[in-house]
């Protein structure tokens, strides 16, 4: 018999510092040398394919998976990120890699980052969410960040998943593409892909799943 005690869920704030806030996410990729598997996303790979290399956005870079692949790619890559230790890895396996000269990392909190003058050839964001319905004030200022002839991916988790159990907090911070939509100037952008995409991955809690991605893919004209 356990002395053990049950551990209460996390309440709402807590779910919210555990995952929107740097401190939380510095000390989780402190606790461990790899969090992600260092492999592209994907649909990155798969959408990336069509593309002339040029300049490239990789919100909410981590340890810099996408955008280490970008860079091998021919891309010239920022990865933004508000976690230090993660900045900080990335810029190591981008050395690792050998193409530190073709990413640069920066400390950035999208939730209040604006693109300024500066603007990309293709701006990616691989499963950054959101809570209170906010990502599609995110997309908005993502989608002013790219070049005339570039494009926007934007991939996350898409409500579906929540049948899986891989995923946990409130349902609202998943999202469909079709919730995208009208963050961007339909005068200014043509939709490519407004879906849902199902792939098979592995399963936090062993084996594997069949997960769905929501993936919006437009082109500024």
């Amino acid at each position: 018999m356990s002395d053990a005690q049950p551990t209460d869920p996390p309440d709402d704030a807590e779910m919210r510092r555990l995952f929107f806030e740097s401190p939380a996410w510095d000390e989780r990729y402190a606790a461990t040398d790899r969090i992600w598997s260092g492999r592209v996303n994907p649909v990155l790979a798969t959408e990336a394919a069509s593309l002339t290399p040029g300049r490239a956005l990789d919100v909410g870079s981590g340890e810099g998976g996408d955008a280490i692949w970008l860079a091998t790619q021919g891309w010239e890559v920022v990865g933004l990120e508000f976690s230090r230790v993660a900045r900080e890895r990335a810029a190591q396996h981008a050395t690792d890699a050998g193409v530190a000269d073709r990413t640069t990392w920066r400390d950035a909190d999208v939730r209040t980052w604006e693109p300024g003058e500066e603007r990309w050839d293709l701006v990616t964001s691989h499963f950054f969410h959101q809570p209170d319905q906010r990502l599609p004030d995110v997309a908005r200022r993502l989608a002013g960040a790219v070049a005339p002839g570039g494009t926007l991916l934007v991939v996350g988790h898409h409500p579906a998943d929540l049948g899986t159990g891989a995923r946990h907090g409130d349902p609202t911070w998943l999202f469909t593409a079709e919730e995208l939509v009208p963050a961007l100037d339909q005068d200014a952008f043509e939709l490519e892909a407004v879906e849902a995409r199902t792939r098979t991955g592995a399963h936090p809690d062993g084996g594997t799943a069949d997960f769905t991605d929501a993936v919006l893919r437009a082109r500024r004209r």
